[in-house]
């Protein structure tokens, strides 16, 4: 298992992720952050972009699961929203919560991949679990500690680990 704190792709949102690119990439299980990667913290409702999004990415044959750190009840209340299952208290960065992910979803970790926000969570999450790792943007900083936390990443939010992609994979 790898230790990377850079991640394999990198995304402005979760809805920049196609399910066109997902399934060349193999992907038969994508595995969803809840908090900054597809509402912002604090709210309880999700765009229809992104519910749109997953319903194309579902149609795709792509299953999709919720795996959040949140201790309360946003990740049962986005995985309703959703129709997919959900494990909150994951406890990224260790992987415990993408492996139970994988396990419930009959699912091995190279046919999978983490849609998240975080360097420190998220990715080194993905990457000891052996998923690929599909980093997006914060939707919105909520607070200063956040703003500090992310502005630490951004070495690692500037690379990604080069694979073996086609040049027209890699443009999108």
């Amino acid at each position: 298992m790898s230790f990377f704190l850079i991640p394999e792709r990198k995304f402005q949102k979760v809805q920049d992720i196609s399910p066109e690119l997902l399934t060349k990439m193999g992907v038969r299980l994508l595995i969803l952050d809840v908090d900054n990667t597809i509402a912002p913290y604090k709210t309880l409702t999700l765009e229809s972009s992104v519910t749109d999004w997953a319903e194309r990415v579902r149609a795709a044959g792509v299953e999709l699961t919720i795996v959040s750190n949140n201790k309360g009840r946003r990740p049962e209340i986005f995985a309703g929203l959703l129709g997919v299952p959900y494990i909150k208290r994951a406890g990224k960065p260790s992987p415990r919560g993408v492996r139970e992910a994988l396990r419930l979803a009959g699912v091995e970790p190279r046919d999978a991949a983490l849609a998240g926000d975080q360097i420190y969570t998220d990715t080194i999450a993905a990457n000891l679990a052996g998923v690929r790792m599909l980093l997006v943007e914060p939707i919105k900083f909520t607070n200063p500690f956040l703003a500090i936390r992310y502005f630490l990443e951004l070495p690692f939010r500037h690379e990604r680990r080069r694979k073996s992609f086609s040049a027209k994979e890699l443009d999108q």
